[in-house]
């Protein structure tokens, strides 16, 4: 995918968070998500982190080459079992409360995010930025934004059932990384809606023993990321 699919899929996940939280209550940003432990407004909070380091890494050029791609990216990142994570966790259930309202998140989403788009439209796209340790093409960091985004936008609807889904643009980027995470030789049930996929691929829905079978020795892969 071009630099340019990989800005409109960002837009389209970030914009597709925005749809899901503008019009929740205070009460609605209070429901539970598939995160353990956090809520709607609690996962929004942590999403709104990404945007930040977004901004921070777009606006700090780094030298190349790049040490990660789009998808090697992943593998070294901690999982929610993790003490790493569970610490993260922890502090941002604690700063999301910090805030007066649950909704104070959100106003600061909708402002964060369409920056970091707009920033992330305006980045050269042969250049390199540093984020989490590593250094990465601009179009693979615009890829793991989205990709985090779209997973946690799946996250954020557990209880919101009436709420929209993510972006076809979007979650295409996200499905990319999860096979790219297997095998060339591994191929996922054709059953599989690209959402179960994401879902499955991400430890937030167990295998099957259907799934088990027509995986094989690949299901001992399975969860590809926390």
């Amino acid at each position: 995918m071009t630099h340019r699919g990989r800005h409109l899929a960002l837009a389209q996940a970030y914009d597709g968070i925005i749809r899901v939280v503008t019009d929740l209550d205070d009460a609605d940003l209070q429901r539970p998500t598939r995160c353990r432990g956090w809520l709607v407004a609690d996962l929004l909070f942590h999403v709104l982190c990404d945007a930040q380091r977004a901004l921070v890494a777009l606006a700090s050029p780094a030298e190349g080459p790049a040490d990660v791609d789009d998808v090697t990216y992943w593998r070294a990142f901690p999982s929610e079992e993790d003490a790493d994570g569970a610490r993260h966790a922890w502090w941002a259930r604690r700063s999301a409360a910090a805030f007066d309202r649950p909704g104070g998140i959100v106003r600061l989403w909708t402002d964060t995010a369409p920056a970091a788009v707009r920033a992330a439209g305006a980045a050269d796209p042969d250049g390199h930025v540093n984020t989490q340790g590593h250094v990465l093409r601009v179009p693979d960091l615009l890829a793991t934004l989205t990709t985090e985004a779209v997973v946690h936008h799946l996250d954020l609807v557990l209880d919101l059932p009436d709420a929209p889904l993510p972006g076809v643009l979007a979650t295409r980027v996200a499905v990319t990384t999860m096979d790219g995470l297997l095998s060339d030789d591994a191929v996922r049930p054709a059953a599989w809606s690209d959402a179960e996929f994401l879902l499955k691929a991400t430890g937030r829905l167990p295998l099957t023993d259907r799934d088990q079978l027509e995986l094989g020795e690949v299901a001992g892969w399975f969860p590809l990321l926390g």
